[in-house]
Parts: structure tokens; sequence; C-alpha cells
């Protein structure tokens, strides 16, 4: 009986082996056809990401960026200086501490001393002293952040490395005159802050 079946089994072993690799081969090439559109959708993110083009660079980005505090810091000053009672300019937290008016009156110095150097310009010498009324010089300090705003109107970042002589005789770059330029507005901001505060006011900033 084994003897009489062994022809068919040995022609269906012989049927399997071809069937078996047709299949395996028609699943393969299944497989390969699908591969294809799986990797469409990231080649699509792609494409988008390409299309976004990149910010233009900005064109002398010190200078540009010393202008665009000198226009925030000065109405945050300028209001300070207009909030405090003029009765109260003379007021000094300790006897080693300056005035208020004197303050005022050193920051219309330093505007105009490096404002003068940053742009290469002779320093507008400022008609005023801590003497003055509150309103004199409300008016000078006004004044030297006009002349800082148009000195950097005239000024790039092509002449940064140019030595200038600042504070004392001290020579360094140009560019020590912005950074000092935008030191001082934090300082000067920060002390008419305190004595606002310690006469009970709220300075600018604190009001928004």
């Amino acid at each position: 009986m084994c003897t009489r079946f062994a022809p068919i089994t040995i022609m269906i072993m012989i049927k399997m082996s071809f069937i078996i690799p047709v299949v395996l081969l028609a699943a393969m090439l299944v497989v390969a056809q699908e591969k294809p559109a799986a990797q469409e959708k990231p080649a699509a993110k792609e494409s988008s990401v390409k299309e976004e083009k990149p910010a233009a660079p900005i064109v002398n980005p010190v200078t540009s960026t010393v202008r665009q505090l000198v226009e925030r810091q000065s109405k945050n000053i300028v209001a300070a200086a207009e909030e405090m009672p003029a009765e109260k300019y003379d007021f000094h937290p300790t006897e080693a501490q300056m005035t208020f008016a004197h303050l005022i009156f050193h920051i219309v110095g330093s505007n105009n001393f490096l404002c003068a150097k940053i742009s290469d310009q002779t320093e507008p010498k400022a008609e005023v002293t801590d003497k003055d009324t509150k309103a004199k010089l409300v008016e000078a300090l006004k004044a030297s952040f006009d002349y800082c705003s148009a000195a950097l109107d005239k000024t790039d970042d092509s002449k940064l490395g140019d030595t200038v002589t600042l504070f004392r005789g001290r020579t360094a770059p140009r560019a020590a005159a912005l950074i000092g330029l935008t030191n001082d507005f934090a300082d000067h901001y920060g002390t008419a802050a305190m004595y606002l505060r310690l006469n009970g006011m709220l300075p600018p900033t604190a009001q928004k």
C-alpha cells in the first residue's frame, strides 16, 4: 500500500517545492510595493520643512539693539524723574549717597558723554546743575536721550573696534561705550526706583 501511494507522495512534494517559492516570491513583491508608499509621508514632511525660508540677518545688530534700548529705557527713566515730587529732589537715603537731583544731573552727563563717544561727535554741554529745579533737570534729561537717539541713528557696527577715550582717560573699543551706556541705564533706573520706593511711590515699571 505504501508502495502504491509513493508516486503520489513524490508528486505532491514536487508540486510543493514549486508552490512554496512562488508564494514567498509573491509575498516579497507585495511587501516591496508597500514600502515606498509608507516612505512617502516623511518625504512630504521634509519638503514642507524646506519651504520655510530663514529670517533675513539683522543689519548692524549691535547698534540697532542699543537704539531700541534707548527708546525703551528713556521712557522709564524720564517717567521716574517726572514722578518724583519737586520737593523730594533733594532726598538721599544716607549722607554718603547722592540726592535725587544729582542722580538726574549725573544721567544727563553720562548720556551726553557716552553717546558722543559712540557717534564720534563733540559732546554737548548741558547748561544744568544738581541745584536746578525739577523742571529744568527733567528737560535736560529728555534732551540727553534725544541726543543719544540722534547719535545712534548716524552710527553703525563698522567702527565698533575703533579706540576711544572714556572716563578717567581710559581707552577702550567704541563698543565699550555702547555696553557702558546700556549698563548705566540699568544702574540709573534701579537707583531712581529705589529712591521712589523709599518715599512710598511705585516706580514706573511696577505700575504696569
